[in-house]
């Protein structure tokens, strides 16, 4: 089983992870995780580029997905699952469900609420877009 996990460094999505990790010996071979966090694009601003270049701009979203990933890498190490980590920009919702379509990932898994400014607000956002698009199954975490 191929799970795409996606995570934001909240407590929602690691609580995701927590599930993935505890629940490894569902399935009959051990779950490879395609471990995603995804940073909206910077917005381009008249004459940015002669400020900061594309390089630092993609340094930016690299350091920032590092962090983002970071305690999800720890749990899935301790519990020995197999992943590929990866920090991907733009709408979250489309950029996870296309990742997940174009690793042929059997289940995408999301916390229910992210770390968004709108965190509070019902089921989030992002994971209510997901469930709309994605024809892969979705595991919304709670």
């Amino acid at each position: 089983m191929k799970i795409l996990l996606a995570v934001d460094g909240s407590r929602f999505s690691l609580d995701a992870v927590n599930l993935v990790v505890e629940h490894a010996d569902w399935y009959r071979e051990a779950p490879t995780v395609e471990l995603v966090t995804v940073h909206l694009p910077v917005p381009r601003l008249p004459r940015m580029g002669m400020a900061v270049g594309k390089g630092q701009i993609q340094k930016y979203y690299q350091e920032e997905g590092e962090e983002r990933l970071l305690a999800a890498r720890k749990k899935l190490d301790a519990g020995r699952i197999k992943y590929r980590a990866s920090v991907l920009v733009g709408d979250v919702a489309e950029s996870i469900v296309k990742h997940a379509r174009s690793t042929r990932c059997d289940l995408v898994c999301i916390g229910a609420r992210g770390d968004s400014n709108l965190h509070k607000a019902l089921v989030g956002s992002v994971a209510t877009k997901i469930l709309q698009i994605s024809e892969i199954p979705v595991l919304l975490v709670k």
